[in-house]
């Protein structure tokens, strides 16, 4: 029977080994992007001094939306519990654009843009550098990266198959790495001893990611939970409706022909919300308002996209509907965790050092597949 799932891992890490050592050494490279953008851009992320108190919020949006053109405005504010962090101002396009502005001093510090790198390796981990077709063409790149990450599944569990030892004495060798008896004995049980060590986290990794290749996969695997997948709203109809309730509290005029409501006015309620919040959750680590909500997450283990969401009265701040994580739909809690665990932020930073060691480590494993197979049927034809 081993035979037969020797073959099968083998005849399906040949062909796909590559792919996969490719998305996961760029999964790898995307683990600590945050740390190593705020290390590289620490001027952004951080103001240069503290203050007693930073200026109100209104104040702050004012100043970014003099800058902003007539087809951009202003959708949220997020507040560190960190005082050395520069508040991020939200904007409504393009997708997830925002700035940061120091709100000690007003200063606008910069866009948040994503460094090319880690676009590159970000766009080579989930579609392979494809893109979407605009006619609604086949997404070669992401169907290709989905169908190596399910066999990568199959590979992992005929490696595990064909790994399990017939005695105790083998079970010791077989979870041991040698280095002292040359190069083919230690890649031989880097491969499988190494493997072994590592399988449990790449399945998880594996398993995880799929949810975002295949639609009929993340409807089976949210139907484990008890979840039946709901229809998703499109990207940007919130930041839409926001926009749209800024631009018409801005139109509106006095009987001078001047504005009526002026950006300070109509996101002063903002600063009250904030001000309700922080002092309700003394423990948050980011509050987040927007047109009419806010959202408070917390520095906990676990969904690391867990967080309370209240409904306000944009014209006076008034916290009109409260609705804690905890009472937050499955699919919601869900779709958070599977995030969470494929990133490996789910356990702080101790989980996160695991993920980015093991899937560096799994990008070896076709490599090192690579060199045994070669090396033994170079032995075959020269005996």
């Amino acid at each position: 029977m081993k035979k037969i799932f020797r073959k099968i891992h083998l005849w399906l890490s040949v062909p796909f080994g590559l792919i996969i050592s490719i998305i996961c050494f760029s999964g790898a490279a995307l683990v600590f992007e945050d740390e190593v953008m705020e290390l590289c851009r620490h001027d952004l992320y951080y103001v240069k001094k503290v203050e007693a108190t930073p200026l109100p919020i209104g104040q702050l949006v004012e100043k970014v939306t003099v800058i902003l053109p007539d087809s951009v405005s202003v959708t949220g504010v997020s507040v560190s519990s960190d005082p050395d962090r520069a508040y991020q101002v939200s904007l409504s396009k393009p997708r997830r654009a925002s700035i940061y502005v120091d709100q000690y001093t007003g200063e606008i510090k910069g866009k948040n843009e994503r460094a090319a790198f880690f676009m590159f390796m970000f766009r080579t981990h989930r579609w392979l550098l494809d893109s979407m077709k605009p006619d609604g063409g086949v997404f070669w790149g992401k169907m290709i990266v989905g169908v190596s990450t399910l066999l990568f599944v199959f590979i992992l569990i005929t490696g595990a198959i064909i790994w399990i030892p017939r005695s105790a004495k083998a079970l010791k060798n077989r979870l041991k790495i040698v280095m002292n008896k040359g190069w083919r004995r230690f890649w031989y049980d880097l491969h499988v001893a190494g493997g072994i060590y590592a399988i449990v986290v790449l399945l998880v990794l594996s398993l995880t990611g799929l949810t975002w290749s295949f639609s009929w996969y993340r409807s089976a695997f949210y139907k484990v939970f008890g979840v039946e997948m709901q229809q998703q709203p499109q990207h940007g109809g919130q930041q839409q409706e926001a926009k749209t309730e800024q631009k018409r509290g801005e139109g509106k005029l006095n009987g001078k022909g001047e504005r009526a409501d002026k950006p300070q006015n109509i996101f002063a309620s903002w600063q009250s919300v904030y001000d309700v919040l922080s002092q309700q959750n003394p423990d948050y680590k980011q509050i987040t308002v927007s047109n009419g909500s806010a959202k408070v997450s917390f520095d906990r283990y676990g969904n690391q996209r867990a967080a309370d969401s209240y409904t306000f009265n944009p014209g006076n701040g008034e916290i009109t509907d409260i609705k804690l994580y905890e009472d937050a739909d499955t699919s919601g809690k869900i779709r958070g965790w599977i995030y969470s665990v494929h990133v490996g932020n789910w356990g702080g930073m101790f989980t996160r050092i695991i993920t980015f060691l093991v899937t560096l480590f799994g990008a070896t494993l076709p490599l090192t597949g690579y060199y045994l197979w070669i090396k033994r049927s170079w032995n075959k034809r020269k005996n």
